[in-house]
């Protein structure tokens, strides 16, 4: 056990009210994060995601209050955790969910029906009935063999048509996989409309952890001539949806990410754009998750390889590194232990190669227990770890 793992093991005759004294004093000390994960350390086992209650309320009310008009949607595969979604459920938030089980999942937490829209363009026919039988209406399409099968299963529903939109620059492009051309979405509403669904309006996404604003911009310019078409021909929508992809820092000195800078320029357009009868939404998930998790790992091996000192934590890709894959997300990785960085290598505790997660850090050396960690790693994270590769389980994920 290292020298700096030994201080912060606990007496047996602390009462359990000294122990929260204890996480308190270090948490509100002047060491920050690094004071909350010690307390923790006295408390729980590595590895464990701390998810702080405190940023989700701040950025939730950070994005109401830069984007006034827009009501989210917590993307909730971001982090479907019961202790999120009950936070933003408390904070009045409406959920994007992409199935039936996430359906259910957020009404059996207390989300009413009215306040959910099925942000999957393509549904099966149970999740369409089950969002039939638990009244949930408001849902997305982007072709029309879709829209057969919504007025099949569920008539009546309301629907967003999803257009495609430019994706440059964001970490993750998802137009390659949805989104209507934009010269047919008049068409594909009115056949919505014939199909007896009830059009409302439309949907884009500029891609997940968006730093270019002008993709914003240029989808928003698209959907209003949308807009302006349909109500020409006398079927006027009522809500846009501009998606989510809204960016976070994931290192410290990360430039380019300004969210009330882009918002400002967002939420122009959407005044210069839009009759004022149009209602807007948003589907925020990393913005609202991600910057609330810090992850805290430990050294469970060491050796000298190619040159450098190579680390093996507790924790790894097919955990809860997993957003390194599937979100192409690249983290900060920091250290307890303080002193003369060294050109090192981190990799998870599986067996498979493929479970490495740096080769170039320059940390401290360090020793069997030491502390890693990462923050702004609520998103996509635990949400996408697997139950146990190789009986590693991921981290426990603790609300404070």
């Amino acid at each position: 056990m290292s020298a700096v793992q030994s201080t912060l093991t606990l007496k047996p005759s602390k009462s359990k009210t000294e122990v929260k004294n204890e996480v308190k004093k270090e948490t509100n000390g002047i060491f920050g994060i690094e004071g909350l994960i010690r307390a923790m350390l006295k408390k729980h086992r590595t590895p464990f995601m701390i998810i702080r209650r405190s940023v989700l309320e701040k950025q939730y009310m950070r994005f109401r209050k830069h984007l006034p008009m827009v009501t989210p949607y917590y993307a909730i595969k971001a982090n479907p955790h019961s202790d999120i979604i009950k936070t933003f459920l408390k904070l009045g938030s409406s959920f994007d969910v992409a199935s039936g089980a996430e359906m259910k999942y957020v009404l059996s937490l207390g989300a009413s029906p009215s306040k959910i829209i099925f942000a999957n363009t393509i549904k099966s026919p149970e999740d369409i009935s089950f969002a039939r039988k638990r009244r949930v209406k408001f849902m997305t399409f982007d072709n029309e063999p879709e829209l057969y099968k919504i007025s099949k299963y569920y008539p009546g529903a309301h629907v967003l048509l999803r257009i495609k939109v430019k994706n440059s620059g964001s970490m993750v492009e998802l137009s390659l996989k949805f989104g209507a051309d934009p010269e047919h979405a008049y068409l594909l509403l009115r056949k919505a409309e014939v199909l007896g669904l009830v059009p409302m309006g439309l949907s884009f996404h500029v891609g997940s952890q968006a730093t270019n604003v002008e993709n914003y911009l240029q989808a928003l310019e698209m959907s209003s001539r949308i807009f302006t078409e349909s109500k020409e021909n006398g079927m006027p929508l009522k809500i846009m949806d501009i998606g989510g992809g809204f960016p976070i820092q994931h290192f410290d000195n990360e430039m380019g990410i300004n969210f009330e800078r882009m918002a400002c320029q967002i939420k122009q357009q959407l005044r210069n754009l839009f009759d004022k009868n149009v209602k807007f939404i948003a589907e925020p998930g990393r913005f609202f998750a991600g910057p609330a998790g810090i992850l805290v790992t430990q050294v469970i091996g060491r050796t000298f390889r190619n040159n450098k000192n190579y680390y093996y934590l507790n924790d790894g890709i097919y955990a809860d590194f997993s957003g390194m894959v599937f979100d192409h997300c690249r983290y900060e990785f920091k250290t307890l232990r303080r002193g003369q960085t060294f050109l090192s290598a981190l990799a998870g505790p599986t067996c498979d190669s493929f479970d490495t997660l740096s080769l170039n850090e320059d940390i401290p050396e360090l020793y069997l227990d030491d502390v890693v960690y990462v923050k702004n790693i609520g998103a996509y994270s635990c949400a996408s770890a697997t139950a146990g590769f190789n009986g590693f389980p991921p981290a426990k994920v603790i609300l404070v």
